[in-house]
């Protein structure tokens, strides 16, 4: 449980990040960056792995760099299942955002030996 609790909360920083770097991803209240990191967690724990299986050819031809465009597409999906609390208004804001969380996340997992980095 403290594990997933830490995750959580690095996920959660990092969303944050990204919201004020990235121009085009909003919030209204703390708690919906909250909740946005747990559905992005969700997302990537249950989507994911279903999405990379389904364009393997397309992430082995760029040779992996497709995965950002899978983590901006889950979280352009959180945006639109959160709207209006949590958005994201540019397929490109949620690269740029998705890629600013996942560098976020691994410095921060590395840091505190949390996750799989």
């Amino acid at each position: 449980m403290k594990r997933f609790l830490q995750s959580w909360l690095i996920n959660t920083l990092a969303v944050l990040v990204a919201v004020y770097i990235v121009h085009g991803i909003h919030y209204q209240k703390p708690l919906d960056l909250f909740v946005a990191s747990l559905l992005l967690g969700i997302f990537n724990a249950v989507l994911r792995p279903a999405l990379l299986v389904l364009t393997l050819p397309m992430v082995i031809f760029s040779l992996g760099l497709f995965t950002l465009v899978i983590n901006a597409a889950l979280l352009y999906l959180v945006g639109w299942v959160l709207k209006p609390y949590f958005y994201v208004d540019t397929f490109w804001a949620a690269f740029w955002g998705a890629t600013i969380i996942s560098v976020i996340s691994l410095i921060l997992n590395t840091l505190t030996g949390t996750g799989r980095s």
